[in-house]
């Protein structure tokens, strides 16, 4: 996850979509995209946890 998101970043700033936006902005909501990201996958783990004891 964490690969794929700074990929995502590096093509962000190699295409110029993110390359107006200065680079705290850019580390604080690739940040957040992280911690989503995290979020996420804990909550689907432990969904299919219970799902697969029941």
């Amino acid at each position: 996850m964490l690969f794929l998101v700074a990929a995502l970043l590096l093509l962000g700033v190699v295409l110029g979509s993110v390359a107006y936006l200065p680079w705290p902005v850019t580390l604080v909501l690739a940040t957040v995209v992280v911690v989503w990201l995290a979020l996420f996958t804990v909550r689907e783990r432990r969904r299919r946890a219970r799902a697969g004891r029941a």
